[in-house]
C-alpha cells in the first residue's frame, strides 16, 4: 500500500485514525525509516535532471516521476490503523526528477554472490539495458566470481547488445562464488577502478557484507553509491513480499513431486520421497505443497517432527499406506538437523565459506530409516522408497515469466535509486509496492515460515498430517 506521507506524518504527533465524509481512512503516526543518501556525508554534491526529461516513451514525465513524499506502509493487515504506532513506512521506489549523478560520468559495476538462483541473469541484463536506455550510461562492467572478482580479475565491460538474451539462461553468466570478502582490498578496488555505482546481487550473507561495504565508503568520503537486490532461492530474506525465483523454484518442486507421486502410486506400499532447498525455512517445501496437492506429509526446519512412537512419522505413514497404498513426503533439507545422529562431532561446527552450517543428508538419511522401519515390522511384505532431490535442478533453470517480470521491475528500481543519490538500501516490494529499504534492515531480517498462520494450517488441512512438534 503506497500513500502520500506528507498528510500523515505531519500529524505524527496525534495517534487518530480519521475518516472523513467521503469514507476515507487518515492514517496518523506514520514512521518513515531513514534512508541513507550520499548528501549525508558530501552535502555539496550537484544535482542535474532526468534524462529521462527527453525520453519521448515517459511523456507526460509527470506521471513517470515518484512523489518525494509517497511512501510504502511496512504492514496493511492489521489492526495497527486503529493502534496508537508509530506505522513504520518506507521510501517507495521509482524515479526523481533531480538525479546526483551526471550520466555520462557514470561507471556502473554489477556483481552476483553466493548461490544460484533463477534470474539472476534478468537482473544483469535489466542493470545494463535499464542504465544505458534510461540514464545513458555507457560505462557498465560486470564483476566475475563474486566479492573476489573486485581484486582478483578484470572486469567485463557489458552493452545491451551483449545480454541481450541472458534472461533466457539459468545461473550467471557473471559467475559467482562464496566467501572471498576482504573489505579493504574490494573498497580498494571499487576506488582504484573508478567505478561510482556498485549493484550487488545476493543473500543474506553477501547484504551483511554489503553493510560493511558501504560503511567503509562512507567512512571514506567517497562519492559511490551502493545498491543491494537481495536473492535467495529460498525466500528466507525479511520484509519484502519475496525474493526473485522463488515462484519458479516452486513451479519446477512441483515437477519432482508430480514423479515422486507417480512413481509412489505405481508400487506396492510406494513412499515418494523428495527433499527440497530450504537450509533455515520451509518456504518452498511449504507452497510446493500447497499447489501440488500430491503430498501427504510437509516437513519444514521451523516444525520439528519424530518418527517412532504415536503421532510419530510413522505411524502416520502407516495408516497413509493401509487406506491409499501409497504417499508422497516432501522434507526441506534443514527439517530434522536435531534428530539425525551425528557420526562425527567436528561436523556440527563445519561452516562453508558463506558461514553457513553445512547441513547433514535429511533425505538420504529418512529413506534409510523408512526403509529400516517397514523391514523390521512389516518384513514380509512389499515396499519402496523413491527419493528424489531436485535441489540443483530448481535453482540452476531459468526464471519464469512472473519472476522475468520482478527481476525486471527489481533492476530498475534498484537503478533510479542510485542515480537518485540513495545508497546502502537494498529494493523490494513491500505489499505489492516497491520500496527502498536499508541494507542493515534487510542483512539481519529474516523471513521464516509461521506455524502459527494460515499458510500452515492450510499444510496440515490438506495433508491431514499431525504438527509432530506439538504432539
Amino acid at each position: 500500500m503506497a500513500m502520500p506521507a506528507n498528510n500523515a506524518a505531519a500529524a505524527c504527533g496525534d495517534h487518530r485514525a480519521d475518516s472523513s465524509e467521503e469514507g476515507y481512512l487518515t492514517i496518523r503516526n506514520i514512521k518513515l525509516q531513514r534512508l541513507p543518501h550520499l548528501t549525508d556525508y558530501l552535502p555539496s554534491l550537484e544535482t542535474y535532471p532526468n534524462p529521462v526529461d527527453n525520453n519521448p516513451f515517459f511523456h507526460p514525465v509527470s506521471e513517470f516521476y515518484i512523489n518525494p513524499s509517497d511512501v510504502v506502509l511496512r504492514q496493511i493487515l492489521s489492526d495497527g490503523f486503529l493502534s496508537p504506532g508509530p506505522h513504520l513506512a518506507y521510501h517507495r521506489a521509482g524515479p526523481r526528477k533531480r538525479i546526483y549523478f551526471e550520466p555520462r560520468g557514470v561507471r556502473a559495476a554489477i556483481v552476483t554472490c553466493g548461490g544460484l538462483c533463477p534470474g539472476m541473469n534478468t537482473v544483469i541484463r535489466e542493470l545494463v539495458v535499464g542504465l544505458w536506455e534510461l540514464y545513458e550510461v555507457r560505462e557498465i562492467f560486470g564483476v566475475r566470481a563474486g566479492y573476489r572478482g573486485f581484486y582478483s580479475g578484470e572486469a567485463v565491460e557489458l552493452n545491451p547488445k551483449m545480454v541481450h538474451g541472458w534472461h533466457r539462461k539459468g545461473g550467471t553468466v557473471l559467475e559467482t562464488s562464496r566467501g572471498g570478502f576482504d573489505l579493504d582490498k574490494i573498497v580498494n578496488a571499487i576506488q582504484d577502478r573508478g567505478f561510482n555505482q556498485v549493484y550487488i546481487i545476493g543473500g543474506d550473507g553477501t547484504m551483511r557484507g554489503m553493510v560493511e561495504i558501504f560503511n567503509e565508503i562512507k567512512r571514506r568520503n567517497l562519492n559511490i553509491a551502493v545498491a543491494g537486490i537481495p536473492k535467495t532461492v529460498d525466500n528466507d530474506v525479511g520484509i519484502i513480499d519475496r525474493s526473485f525465483g522463488f515462484q519458479t523454484a516452486v513451479e519446477m518442486a512441483q515437477q519432482a513431486i508430480s514423479a515422486a507421486h507417480t512413481e509412489a502410486e505405481s508400487a506396492v506400499n510406494g513412499i515418494g520421497l523428495v527433499k527440497l532447498m530450504g537450509r533455515s525455512t520451509g518456504h518452498i517445501a511449504l507452497h510446493a505443497t500447497l499447489s501440488s496437492r500430491d503430498v501427504d506429509c510437509c516437513l519444514i526446519p521451523e516444525n520439528d517432527f519424530y518418527l517412532e512412537g504415536r503421532g510419530g512419522l510413522f505411524e502416520f505413514l502407516e495408516n497413509r499406506l493401509k487406506d491409499n497404498g501409497h504417499a508422497v513426503v516432501v522434507v526441506a533439507e534443514g527439517a530434522g538437523q536435531d534428530i539425525i545422529p551425528k557420526t562425527d562431532q567436528s561436523h556440527v561446527e563445519e561452516k562453508d565459506e558463506s558461514g553457513n552450517p553445512v547441513f547433514l543428508d535429511v533425505g538420504g538419511w529418512l529413506k534409510s530409516e523408512l526403509k529400516n522401519w517397514w523391514a523390521m515390522d512389516h518384513p514380509k511384505e512389499l515396499f519402496t522408497v523413491k527419493y528424489i532431490d531436485p535441489t540443483y535442478m530448481i535453482r540452476a533453470v531459468p526464471a519464469n515469466a512472473t519472476d522475468n517480470l520482478y527481476c525486471t521491475l527489481l533492476a530498475h528500481s534498484a537503478i533510479h535509486g542510485a542515480m537518485a543519490g540513495y545508497t546502502g538500501f537494498v529494493c523490494g516490494p513491500i505489499n505489492g509496492n516497491y520500496a527502498y529499504i536499508p541494507v542493515e534492515e534487510v542483512a539481519h531480517a529474516k523471513n521464516v515460515v509461521n506455524t502459527r498462520d494460515h499458510k500452515w494450517a492450510w499444510v496440515r488441512s490438506i495433508t491431514n498430517q499431525p504438527d509432530f512438534g506439538r504432539g
